[in-house]
């Protein structure tokens, strides 16, 4: 899905919630700049999360609920700097928790994940617009 605004980022995050309804652990891959954060501000909102969201990059991950009290787990993974530091901040009880966890820079983590998480390939073309892939 290619999308002209950040107007429209709306229609991405419900898409992706629509096509993928019974996943939770969700990966964002692009450059940075991408909007890889913004897309998870719309999904939290659509989510009925309930607090301002924001990058974790230096917490690691944030922590959000819902309206109706369910966890929803923001991971940025930028400034790791080994895979022992998402180990030890207890990644795998996040990722197996049942929750949603939106996850940044997974590549750096991605040996820890299994094979059914959603991932989702953000890039900027030329004329500024962004493709989404999911």
């Amino acid at each position: 899905m290619v999308i002209n605004s950040q107007e429209e980022l709306a229609k991405v995050a419900a898409d992706l919630l629509q096509k993928h309804a019974d996943e939770r652990v969700f990966g964002f891959f692009g450059e940075m700049g991408a909007g890889k954060t913004t897309l998870i501000k719309e999904i939290c909102r659509q989510l009925g999360v309930t607090a301002t969201t924001s990058s974790p990059t230096f917490a690691i991950v944030n922590e959000y609920f819902t309206a109706d009290g369910e966890p929803v787990y923001h991971f940025d993974f930028y400034r790791i700097d080994s895979i022992d530091e998402a180990v030890k901040i207890g990644f795998d009880d996040y990722l197996y928790s049942g929750n949603y966890c939106f996850i940044e820079w997974t590549e750096k983590v991605e040996e820890l994940l299994t094979d059914d998480y959603v991932r989702v390939d953000i890039r900027v073309l030329e004329d500024g617009k962004r493709e989404f892939k999911y």
